[in-house]
């Protein structure tokens, strides 16, 4: 991997990018509690492929999430990402990709732990000349019903360009269709990780994938970085030093 430093702070809480086998562990250590509501260790063979962003305080770490850099659309195959999805339709890209995973935030944590990993993204993108982030973006709980209308609302506003959408792969999977009663309700319904990639440019894919094993229902999400909104863009630069 590079050399890319990601060191800053916001109020009481500072960000970088995990060092040390025991900075690694704090972070699949606080995955666990978040993904699974117990102690234990939620690691996986794509650790080793990324940075490990760590956001903490007086409190200790609050918040984490990993950091994939591949060279290029070609590359992706090689992504956690991939293992859920047919990303074929991204081959040709040729610009670096940063895949984006495994976000989580200790329960009662302030909402900017969510905007320091935005800030730390951004010192990364920037550094690696990155024009495109992806990952699966997950709502808690693998009964799709729970999240019909939020999956039927990304599918009928949000859904990325046809040429551009992963194929299906995975085995249990849903198209992203339905009625959208109320836009307002269904809106509250996403995750805010997902909110947030979608009030910056983002979009979805055209289905959603069943995980029983991380008990979650999670969709692609891809942004692309010059469909960042340039104040947004100014700011996320801004907090990140």
């Amino acid at each position: 991997m590079g050399c890319v430093t990601v060191s800053f702070h916001k109020g009481r809480l500072g960000v970088r990018l995990a060092r040390t086998p025991d900075d690694l562990a704090a972070c699949q250590a606080l995955r666990h509690a978040c993904f699974f509501a117990a102690r234990g260790v939620d690691a996986d063979a794509y650790d080793a492929l990324c940075r490990h962003v760590m956001i903490g305080g007086d409190d200790g770490l609050v918040g984490t999430c990993r950091v994939m850099v591949l060279p290029d659309g070609a590359a992706l195959g090689a992504s956690y990402t991939a293992s859920a999805y047919d990303l074929t339709p991204l081959a040709g890209y040729g610009r670096p990709v940063i895949e984006v995973g495994r976000f989580c935030a200790a329960p009662g944590a302030s909402a900017d732990v969510l905007r320091l990993a935005w800030g730390a993204l951004t010192g990364i993108v920037d550094a690696e000349g990155a024009g495109l982030l992806i990952g699966c973006s997950s709502f808690p709980g693998a009964v799709p019903e729970r999240h019909a209308e939020a999956l039927a609302l990304l599918g009928k506003y949000h859904r990325g360009p046809a040429a551009q959408l992963p194929r299906v792969k995975a085995a249990q999977t849903l198209p992203l269709t339905g009625p959208v009663p109320d836009r307002r309700a269904a809106l509250s319904g996403l995750p805010p990780l997902l909110r947030s990639y979608l009030n910056l440019g983002g979009w979805v894919g055209d289905h959603a994938v069943v995980d029983p094993v991380m008990d979650t229902v999670h969709v692609f999400t891809a942004l692309s970085v010059d469909a960042v909104p340039a104040a947004r863009a100014r700011a996320l630069r801004a907090l990140a030093g």
